[in-house]
């Protein structure tokens, strides 16, 4: 009876999750009598590419693409390196100061996103970064390193020192000890991690609102507004180009979720 209640309940939540990207991708692929008809239409009853391809064939939609790409990537990448590092730290290596440094990381992470946008702005302007996108992944890290350090530090202190131990006493240097044992260890956490970061980087607006004014360095959620104008909203276009910049984050998360898995039923059998 349980059982079946928490069935009813999962697939209840599934489907408020999953209605509003339905009701994107369904709109993006109805012409405008449609859209607007009186009484919504759950299935679309003449489906159209039209609104696909008024973004298609928009250039500042490519540059955009190209923009959130670049800036999406290395945000990861720095991300990864410098979270790992600094979790690796704090994990394994006393130092003074250690516990005000995670305290610090927790208290920043607690902050509202939109409470230091300004201070951002005004370090970035001083640092002639403003308006470039190495400025607008390094505004990027300050969001995405709290959580990823705090992740990825209990992956690193979740892993036994005395297995490492053991392959330093079977020939390991500490090199190869940390590749060979540790890091396959935490790679689910690894994982893990690159995928919240790839999708605040890539859904990011607010920042970009704020920091970013030239149309060639716009990224794809800035460029969504365009479609939001003083006489009124482009509903198709502006859906369909919403479906178009959720299939890679949809992509992303299918192939690195694999990974994922493997990666965890690896740690499970090892432990």
């Amino acid at each position: 009876m349980k059982r079946s209640l928490y069935s009813v309940v999962g697939i209840l939540v599934v489907i408020v999750w999953a209605f509003p990207v339905y009701w994107m991708a369904t709109t993006a692929v109805k012409p405008g009598r449609d859209m607007f008809a009186a009484v919504p239409q759950m299935v679309p009853l003449h489906p159209t590419l039209a609104n696909f391809s008024r973004v298609l064939d928009d250039p500042i939609f490519w540059q955009a693409a190209r923009n959130s790409v670049i800036v999406s990537a290395c945000a990861v990448a720095l991300a990864m390196v410098v979270a790992f590092l600094a979790a690796l730290a704090v994990a394994r290596f006393p130092f003074a100061g250690r516990r005000t440094f995670l305290v610090v990381v927790m208290v920043v992470q607690m902050i509202p996103h939109v409470a230091i946008v300004i201070p951002i702005f005004l370090t970035l302007g001083d640092l002639q970064l403003a308006d470039t996108l190495p400025g607008l992944v390094v505004s990027y890290l300050a969001f995405a390193l709290p959580f990823a350090i705090w992740t990825l530090r209990g992956f690193v202190a979740g892993v036994p020192r005395e297995l490492e131990e053991a392959a330093l006493i079977d020939g390991c240097s500490r090199m190869q000890a940390f590749r060979r044992i540790t890091l396959p260890l935490i790679f689910p956490g690894l994982v893990a991690t690159s995928i919240y970061t790839m999708i605040l980087a890539w859904n990011e607006y607010l920042l970009t609102y704020f920091l970013i004014s030239s149309p060639d360095k716009y990224t794809l959620p800035l460029w969504l507004t365009h479609f939001v104008g003083t006489e009124g909203t482009e509903f198709g276009p502006l859906m369909a180009g919403a479906t178009l910049i959720a299939i890679p984050v949809a992509v992303f998360f299918a192939i690195v979720q694999r990974h994922l898995a493997r990666g965890l039923t690896a740690g499970a059998v090892k432990g």
